[in-house]
């Protein structure tokens, strides 16, 4: 296999990586909340009913700002149903994933977790642009951020939360392009709806930031033309414009599969270009940065396979719904993305796994029982705990191969981030199904002079994963006869793999 290459130096960056960047999402969507984050009769479950198992996981992972409560399931929601006492809340049917709501889990205990996360754990909330509008999301930014003196303020104060929850981020709606979407409008129509809440949210409080939805996907057939129509009307009024995307193999194709991020980086770069385009024809010197704030392996087609299956008068609390289990090669895709995200930090200012626990997620729990680390789990952690700091500019000189979806795609896809005490870590997957990749790094004007860790994702079995009954059969191991030496690194990526490899 000839060699892959690339330099790294100081004075070449992408941008800092903001902390946002590794967010993630809790949406009310099969069980996720109930009997993932929240399940008052487990035996590790605290007072207020959340899960100590999956709270020390959730902080493992590292994740950062998480949306919530979705996602579809928000553009059917009433954020009154979710407050107050929980035994006086009212049971009320989803659209969205066609089951019941019990709203025994609502926007004080969503806060409640974020707190018990850690101070890193920050609040993203979506409104319902898709069934309300304006009044509402006046109301429940009164109620969450208010301190105290008005009659939305004064109601959370006597629910027991003294404190306003400080929401700083927020969505306007939830893929309001998307025909499978409660209330769902044309570009013109939300656009001036995300506008008219826009200006409102501000009215209340100037300090908000905004999301505008953008297409729930680069194929969507208004894409691009969706983006500069919402813009159009938003573009002084907003921060970010949101972006989704979730990969999975189609008919075998296991090679296009895996290069997945040419896909993501595509869909970054069209987006950027989309919202320049719209700044410099208003004559803005404001940029509009992206909020990824859905992106994931999910076998989708499992799911809308099994949406046909619904008896239309059963309405479920909880199903057991999009529970994918990622193999070692899902989670050498999942890295590529992750590196994808990094290597746009510049414009990526905020992205959100879809989703934290149970629902294509890389937590998983049993009602009752354990809960466990996804295959997907690792990079997640991984790339919170070292991508932090500035992401170098990385231009690989890689061997390529074919792909039926992407053409000629690079085997190795990489990236790396400097902290701010010098040391480097280099992100980097190898996209051969057979063969190892040698790698070479050239490392100009940076004091590093010794490998601390390389520690690798791979398994003789790329169909090998974490279950119930075998929690850790694939782990990351440690990879020897990684060197430094004479300002350049040498590495060997093990076939299909993800790996970190630490310098100082």
């Amino acid at each position: 296999m000839p060699t892959a290459r690339f330099t790294l130096d100081p004075a070449f960056t992408v941008g800092e990586v903001n902390p946002r960047l590794f967010g993630s999402f809790v949406e009310h969507l099969g069980r996720c909340v109930y009997t993932g984050i929240f399940e008052p009769d487990h035996p590790t479950a605290d007072a207020s009913g959340i899960r100590q198992d999956v709270l020390e996981l959730v902080r493992e992972l590292g994740v950062t700002a998480i949306r919530y409560p979705g996602g579809n399931f928000v553009s059917g929601y009433k954020w009154e149903d979710s407050v107050g006492p929980a035994e006086d809340r009212p049971r009320r049917l989803d659209l969205a994933w066609h089951s019941t709501e019990t709203n025994r889990f609502g926007l004080s205990e969503y806060i409640d977790f974020l707190r018990k996360v850690g101070p890193q754990a920050e609040p993203m909330i979506a409104v319902n642009l898709g069934t309300r509008g304006v009044a509402e999301a006046l109301e429940l930014q009164e109620y969450a951020n208010h301190p105290h003196g008005t009659a939305l303020s004064e109601q959370r104060v006597s629910h027991g939360d003294k404190d306003p929850f400080g929401i700083k981020l927020w969505c306007l709606g939830n893929e309001m392009d998307g025909p499978w979407q409660t209330g769902h409008k044309t570009a013109e129509e939300y656009g001036r709806i995300a506008a008219e809440t826009a200006r409102a949210m501000r009215q209340a409080d100037p300090s908000v930031e905004l999301v505008a939805c953008g297409s729930s996907g680069q194929g969507m057939p208004t894409f691009a033309e969706w983006e500069a129509t919402v813009l159009r009307e938003t573009y002084d009024l907003v921060d970010y414009i949101s972006l989704h995307a979730y990969y999975e193999p189609h008919d075998g194709d296991l090679d296009s599969f895996l290069a997945s991020a040419v896909d993501m980086e595509s869909f970054i770069e069209n987006v950027v270009a989309t919202c320049d385009h719209v700044g410099a024809r208003l004559k803005s010197k404001k940029k509009i940065n992206l909020s990824f704030d859905e992106w994931n392996v999910w076998y989708l087609s499992r799911w809308e396979a099994h949406a046909k299956t619904f008896e239309q008068d059963d309405w479920p609390e909880a199903p057991r719904l999009l529970e994918d289990n990622y193999s070692v090669m899902d989670a050498v895709v999942f890295g590529s993305l992750l590196i994808a995200l990094l290597r746009h930090a510049d414009r990526v200012t905020v992205a959100c796994l879809a989703q934290l626990v149970n629902v294509i997620a890389p937590i998983m729990t049993e009602p009752g029982g354990p809960a466990w680390r996804q295959t997907t789990f690792f990079p997640f952690a991984q790339a919170s705990k070292y991508g932090r700091g500035q992401v170098l500019d990385v231009r690989v000189d890689s061997p390529t191969y074919e792909t039926k979806k992407y053409g000629e795609a690079d085997l190795l896809h990489a990236t790396a981030v400097r902290a701010d005490d010098g040391t480097v870590t280099v992100f980097a997957v190898n996209r051969s199904r057979t063969d190892a990749l040698p790698l070479e790094v050239a490392l100009n004007g940076l004091e590093l002079t010794r490998v601390v860790e390389h520690s690798t994702l791979a398994d003789a079995d790329p169909d090998a994963r974490n279950t119930v009954t075998e929690p850790e059969r694939v782990t990351p191991h440690a990879v020897r006869g990684t060197a430094l030496q004479d300002g350049t690194l040498n590495a060997v990526l093990e076939p299909l793999s993800w790996n970190v490899i630490r310098l100082a």
